[in-house]
């Protein structure tokens, strides 16, 4: 039977955030308490700054108690953990594969959404490199993996969710392709991950009109790419390859794209690769503008416009995002 502190809050449990049994790792210092629910009601069980021990999770599991729960003051602090934890929790084969990638992706969105934020803030630099690291160990894991992600995918727009989406098909396709090196793969994930961050300089009028924009509209938005290359050279953390994927994400093979119009060779391999994931996940997410595509839909309609785009890659992108595996229509 559990032992807890019986400490109630007078507060319904739906007022505090459900988190998994799984994430909490042995021996590790919980910044956050941690409550359980007895007759809806929250009750303390274990007070933050005491280690989590393997008594404390064989009690829990003796007593089937799988979710406990957090206050929502205490979030950001239960993502730092699951952050700095978060390659013990992918490599664990106690936790079942698809709430690792539920895990990996909740944990991207988080971290994009504080460098969105912040983002010539240099800790939010190395946390971005640092998750890209582990989100390219689990995609090379092999296809379940990359599956697994795909499962859990947003299909609602916001930037922070198209960055996390961009990341991962990014990385997927380079590794399709038969980018295999774990250093070029790192270093073009973590430019997938920050490659829309010069919209944070655009204005939010333009960022959340509900219909086109106009041509002075549309020359301001073309400026995001080199603003987004500019705040992340100020922060002098990232590699020069890794602003590749930032400046040339909206380049275009037939030289139609911005903002050099690049064509042909021109464009580095990292600009071809992460301008077919852009692209794809611009037509498959839901904006307040534009009714999201199914897959067979929008890999048609980028057949359609095949000259944007490195016809290779595409191919090799088609196959990966096969209707059989993602979002059959």
């Amino acid at each position: 039977m559990l032992i807890t502190e019986n400490r109630q809050t007078g507060k319904n449990i739906r007022e505090f955030l459900p988190i998994f049994l799984e994430t909490l790792r042995i021996d590790s210092i919980l910044d956050f308490d941690l409550y359980i629910r007895i007759a809806s009601e929250p009750v303390l069980y274990r007070s933050k700054n005491l280690p989590f021990t393997e008594s404390t999770c064989k009690k829990l599991l003796d007593s089937k108690v799988t979710r406990l729960f957090i206050r929502p003051t205490e979030k950001r602090l239960y993502q730092r953990y699951i952050e700095q934890n978060l390659n013990t929790i992918l490599a664990d084969e106690k936790v079942p594969e698809p709430k690792k990638a539920g895990i990996l992706y909740e944990t991207s969105k988080s971290l994009v959404k504080d460098v969105l934020a912040n983002p010539t803030l240099g800790e939010n630099i190395k946390r971005s490199k640092d998750l890209v690291g582990n989100t390219v160990e689990y995609v090379l894991r092999g296809r379940e993996a990359f599956l697994n992600l795909l499962k859990i995918t947003s299909f609602d727009y916001y930037t922070y969710t198209h960055s996390v989406n961009v990341c991962t098909f990014t990385v997927a396709l380079a590794q399709k392709i038969g980018i295999k090196d774990y250093k070029r793969l790192n270093e073009l994930g973590v430019g997938a991950l920050l490659h829309d961050v010069g919209k944070t300089k655009i204005p939010e009028r333009i960022i959340r009109k509900k219909s086109a924009l106009s041509p002075a509209e549309f020359a301001v938005m073309k400026k995001h790419p080199g603003i987004g290359n500019q705040l992340l050279k100020e922060s002098n953390l990232l590699v020069e390859d890794s602003h590749i994927p930032v400046i040339q994400h909206h380049e275009r093979v037939d030289g139609s794209g911005y903002p050099r119009g690049l064509s042909g060779r021109q464009i580095h391999d990292y600009g071809r690769i992460i301008a077919i994931a852009d692209v794809f996940d611009a037509l498959t997410t839901e904006r307040v503008y534009q009714s999201a595509m199914g897959t067979y839909p929008a890999l048609k309609l980028m057949y359609e416009t095949k000259d944007h785009f490195d016809e290779r890659y595409l191919r090799e992108f088609t196959i990966l995002m096969g209707p059989e595996n993602y979002q059959a229509v």
